[in-house]
């Protein structure tokens, strides 16, 4: 924790060095109860972070998911029991300040707000910045929902219920979610489908609504399992070795690419199984489970080569007689990226088996001997002295951590 208090490389500059690994490791730490290491963030927290000096331009999705996402301890007793964690009106006021980030003529929010003038803008590489990204735009119900019940302000849960329904309305490819959604027409920009980068979340959060809205959220139930319906009609593939991986599609031609954010799929498919209809479940968990292992093997191999490192590329391809490697040097790094040890606490936790835990603490030792480095080649035997990137502090290493730690725990899921 050391390596990553209190600042933070962020992609957005209005709340630049204000804490936002400590703050969204607040309740990474008291899960897993370091008990010494929550306080000091909580310390931290409370003395330095201010919103009166946030200003400048900053990311919607970064901001919910870290900042907000970050401190759902709000309402819970400090050591069950005592004062409360944080201030409710801090989470509120920030809430607040994203909120100009939905004034579009569809209600979809463009991508970055400033938190100074209250103007908004696209990501000017999101189709020339013209467009707003699935996951991001998709990745806000959960946090909108629980600003709205710490509030009693009813405009958060309106924005992402206004997003679902612009979701459920609009046309979709063969039942598919493309990337890019423009929020001035409401329509697609381009017809490019993905389970990882750009697209990733977005699904994850429609089963995460379903279970933790303790079943009542029919349409984030429906809405999931059509799209893994479409996914599994048009994006899955099994490989000529065995491998079952999701690939890409762009206007119906399949790009056989998996990238290392889309490994976060078979945890999910895992979770969403036992609510599935009931001849669907055994095979929702064999996917699950054979999901994991195309991204464990991702591990094994790279650019062809046999390596120690037991860590994985930031894309896989299957082409040309190769499988589950890293064809480009472009791709042939790792930043600490949690979605396959995502998956293996998953898995553990319905299985019970054992291999999922060696499997992540094949990633904890090589972690471990790392000592630091968060950004690496494993074209290169793991050591320091191969880091290209040290000390990067982000949700990847915290998250990393969060699932690494998921792993100790009891084998189910509550």
């Amino acid at each position: 924790m050391n390596l990553a208090f209190p600042a933070c490389r962020l992609l957005f500059t209005a709340l630049r060095e204000n804490g936002a690994t400590v703050i969204d490791s607040l309740d990474t730490l008291y899960l897993m109860e370091l008990k010494e290491e929550f306080q000091e963030a909580k310390a931290w927290v409370e003395e330095n972070f201010h919103l009166n000096v946030v200003t400048g331009e900053a990311s919607l999705f970064e901001v919910n998911i870290r900042y907000i996402g970050g401190t759902p301890l709000s309402l819970l007793p400090d050591g069950r029991g005592g004062e409360l964690l944080l201030p409710c009106p801090w989470t509120i006021r920030l809430g607040e300040k994203l909120l100009p980030a939905f004034n579009t003529p569809t209600g979809i929010p463009k991508g970055i707000v400033n938190f100074k003038s209250g103007s908004n803008r696209s990501w000017g590489w999101a189709m020339a910045g013209s467009s707003s990204i699935l996951a991001e735009f998709g990745s806000l119900h959960l946090e909108f929902l629980h600003l709205t019940e710490l509030s009693g302000n009813q405009i958060f849960a309106e924005k992402v219920r206004h997003i679902r329904k612009v979701l459920r309305k609009i046309d979709k490819p063969f039942g598919l979610y493309p990337n890019f959604l423009s929020p001035v027409s409401g329509n697609w920009m381009q017809h490019h489908v993905s389970v990882g980068g750009l697209g990733d979340s977005f699904y994850e959060y429609l089963i995460k609504s379903w279970l933790m809205s303790a079943k009542t959220d029919t349409e984030a139930k429906d809405m999931y399992y059509e799209a893994l319906e479409a996914i599994e009609s048009h994006l899955l593939n099994v490989s000529p070795g065995g491998l079952t991986y999701i690939a890409e599609w762009r206007g119906g031609i399949l790009d056989h690419k998996m990238g290392h954010l889309a490994c976060f799929s078979g945890g999910m498919i895992a979770l969403g199984a036992e609510d599935a209809k009931e001849e669907k479940r055994a095979h929702y968990r064999e996917l699950a489970a054979q999901i994991t292992k195309t991204c464990h093997e991702s591990y094994a191999l790279w650019l062809l080569i046999p390596t120690d490192t037991k860590l994985g590329p930031e894309a896989f391809w299957f082409n040309s007689g190769r499988e589950a490697v890293a064809t480009q040097l472009s791709e042939s790094y790792y930043i600490l990226r949690p979605e396959v040890v995502e998956s293996y606490m998953y898995l553990w936790r319905q299985t019970h088996n054992p291999i999922y835990r060696e499997w992540g603490w094949e990633v904890v030792m090589v972690s471990g001997i790392l000592n630091g480095c968060s950004a690496f080649s494993v074209l290169l035997p793991p050591s320091p002295a191969h880091c290209f990137q040290r000390h990067r502090l982000s949700r990847e290493s915290h998250s990393q951590v969060s699932y690494s730690g998921g792993l100790r725990g009891p084998a189910q899921v509550h």
